[in-house]
C-alpha cells in the first residue's frame, strides 16, 4: 500500500476504519525549526511540534542546566526516533550535543553548571534504560552512558552511585527480559499437535489425554488463569516492538533500515500472536474431542461461562480468542451440538465483540474499560487487556496512512505522537500486576495440552456429526485419506 502524508481520505481503509489522525498538509510551507523547546511535544513558545527536522528533534531531546524535555515527548521520540537512526547513535549524537553545550571537555569544568545539568541528563538516561531497557543490549549504548556520567562525574562523586544503581537495575530487567523469551520458545516447543490418526476411524478411541473439565471446571477460576498468561505475555512486549514490526526502507532516506535482526526485534510480539491462535485452536479442540454430543454441549456451555468473566475482568484478548475457537467452522457446523447447549449469553458475548463499525461495540467496552482501570483501587479493577490483533491492525493502519517524512524531508512528527499515545496507553495497562493466585497445573495444561490441527479439528467434527453434504464429504474422505497413508 502506498504512503501518503495524509490519511482519512488519501489511502483505503476498510470499511467503518475511520483514523483519528490529522497529519500535515504536504502543501503547507513549514516554518524554520526553533533551538530549546518549551514543554512538551513543542518548539520554544511555540505551538505543538507537528513537523521538524531530524536534528532538530534530537536538539529537542537534549537537556540542558535549565531545561529538560517532559515525558510525552521524550517518550515520543524515542520511540519513533529509531526509525530514523539507530539508538546507539542516537545516544551518541546526545552524548556530544551535551559535551559541546556544557563544555565538558574543557578543563576545569564550570562545577556550577555542571552541578545544575549532572541530574537532568542522569534523569534523561534512566527514563532511556526503563522505558527501552532493550536498546542497552547494545554494549554502544552502555559504553555511551559510563562516558558522559565519567565526564561530570568529578563534580559530584555520587553520580557514579547513580550510574552503578540504574545499571544494576538494567541488568536485573535484561536478565528478566532474556528468562521470559528463554521461557516462551520452551513453551513452544512443548506445545504439541494431537496425531489426527485418533479421529480418523469411524468409531473415536476413548481419550487419551486430560480434558480441560478435569482440571479445572469453574469458569471463574480459568478466567483468571488465562489473565495470568496474558499479563506474563504483555510484561516481556518492549514499546519498540510496535514501530519494528512495521519498519521499512525509507524512501527519502539514503541509508538502511536500522534493525539488522528483525526476528529478534519483535519476538515477544510475535509470541503473544502465537498465544492467541493456540488459545482459539485448544478451545476448538476441548469442544470436538468428546464422542458424546451431551459432553461437547457441557464444554461449549463451559466456555460461554469463561468468555463472560474474562469480559467481566478486562481480559478482552481471552475473550476474543475463545470466541473465535468457538467460531471455527468445525465447530460451528456441530448443529446438533449448538442445539443441546444453552447459547443466550454467547450470542450476547459475540455482539459485544462484533466487527461492524470497526468493532464499535467492542471499543465501546474497552473505554469502560481504560476509565474504570484510571480510576480503580485494586488491581483487579486495574485490568485491562485489549484485543490483540486489532491494537495491531490499528497500529499498522496508522503507520500505512501517514508517510514517516513530509516531501521537505521533515520528520512528520504528529504521526509518532498518535502513534506514542496509542503505544502508551498500552504499556500503562501491561504494567499491572496479576491479583490472582496462580494454579500450576491449569497454567501447565493450557501452555502443553495437544491441541488438533486444522485438518484434525475437521475429522473430529465429521466423526462426531456426519458431513451434510457432498462437499464435506469429499473433504472427510480426503482427509481419512491422508491421514491413513501417513500411519
Amino acid at each position: 500500500m502506498p504512503q501518503t502524508v495524509c490519511s482519512g481520505t488519501m489511502f483505503t481503509t476498510p470499511s467503518g476504519f475511520s483514523p483519528h489522525l490529522a497529519c500535515a498538509d504536504p502543501g503547507e510551507e513549514e516554518e524554520a525549526p526553533q533551538e530549546g523547546p518549551g514543554p512538551g511535544a513543542c518548539l520554544a513558545d511555540g505551538p505543538p511540534i507537528t513537523s521538524a527536522s531530524l536534528d532538530t528533534l534530537i536538539q529537542n531531546l537534549v537537556p540542558t542546566a535549565d531545561y529538560y524535555p517532559e515525558k510525552a515527548y521524550v517518550f515520543t521520540f524515542l520511540l519513533s526516533a529509531r526509525l530514523f537512526i539507530p539508538p546507539p547513535e542516537l545516544l551518541s549524537r546526545v552524548c556530544e550535543l551535551c559535551i559541546k553545550q556544557q563544555q565538558l571537555d574543557q578543563s576545569p569544568l564550570d562545577t556550577a553548571k555542571v552541578r545544575k545539568f549532572g541530574p537532568k541528563i542522569l534523569e534523561l538516561l534512566t527514563e532511556w534504560t526503563e522505558t527501552f531497557p532493550s536498546d542497552f543490549r547494545d554494549e554502544k549504548m552502555v559504553g555511551h552512558f559510563k562516558d558522559i556520567i565519567h565526564r561530570i562525574a568529578p563534580c559530584d562523586e555520587a553520580y557514579w552511585k547513580t550510574l552503578n544503581q540504574v545499571l544494576q537495575k538494567l541488568s536485573q530487567r535484561l536478565a528478566q527480559l532474556s528468562q521470559g523469551e528463554e521461557s516462551i520458545v520452551k513453551v513452544s516447543l512443548n506445545a504439541s499437535s494431537i496425531s489426527d490418526k485418533l479421529v480418523a476411524f469411524k468409531t473415536k478411541p476413548p481419550p487419551i489425554q486430560k480434558d480441560m473439565l478435569s482440571i479445572c471446571n469453574d469458569p471463574y477460576t480459568l478466567a483468571q488463569q488465562l489473565t495470568h498468561v496474558e499479563l506474563e505475555h504483555l510484561s516481556h512486549i518492549g514499546p519498540e516492538e510496535f514501530v519494528q514490526a512495521f519498519v521499512q526502507k525509507d524512501p527519502l532516506d539514503g541509508t538502511q533500515p536500522c534493525f539488522s535482526d528483525q526476528k529478534k526485534k519483535t519476538s515477544n510480539l510475535e509470541a503473544y500472536v502465537r498465544w492467541f491462535n493456540r488459545l482459539c485452536y485448544l478451545v476448538a479442540t476441548e469442544i470436538c474431542m468428546p464422542a458424546k454430543k451431551k459432553q461437547r454441549a457441557q464444554v461449549i456451555e463451559f466456555f460461554i461461562d469463561v468468555a463472560r468473566e474474562c469480559f467481566n475482568i478486562g481480559n478482552f484478548n481471552s475473550l476474543m480468542a475463545i470466541i473465535s475457537g468457538m467460531n471455527m467452522s468445525p465447530v460451528s457446523r456441530l448443529k446438533k451440538t449448538w442445539s443441546k447447549a444453552k447459547t443466550a449469553k454467547f450470542f450476547i458475548l459475540e455482539h459485544q465483540m462484533d466487527p461492524t463499525g470497526n468493532f464499535y461495540n467492542y471499543r465501546t467496552a474497552l473505554r469502560g474499560a481504560a476509565h474504570r482501570s484510571r480510576t480503580a483501587n485494586s488491581n483487579r479493577e486495574r485490568i485491562v487487556i485489549p484485543f490483540f490483533s486489532l491494537l495491531i491492525k490499528d497500529i499498522y493502519f496508522l503507520n500505512e496512512g501517514c508517510a514517516n517524512r513530509l516531501p521537505n524531508g521533515h520528520v512528520n512528527f504528529e504521526k509518532f505522537v498518535e502513534l506514542a499515545r496509542q503505544v502508551g496507553e498500552f504499556m500503562t495497562w501491561k504494567k499491572v500486576e496479576c491479583p490472582f493466585e496462580q494454579d500450576r497445573a491449569i497454567l501447565h495444561y493450557l501452555h502443553t495440552a495437544p491441541i488438533f490441527s486444522e485438518d484434525g479439528l475437521y475429522l473430529a467434527s465429521y466423526e462426531s456429526e456426519s458431513p451434510e453434504n457432498q462437499v464435506e464429504k469429499d473433504r472427510w474422505k480426503a482427509l481419512r485419506a491422508n491421514v491413513l497413508a501417513k500411519t
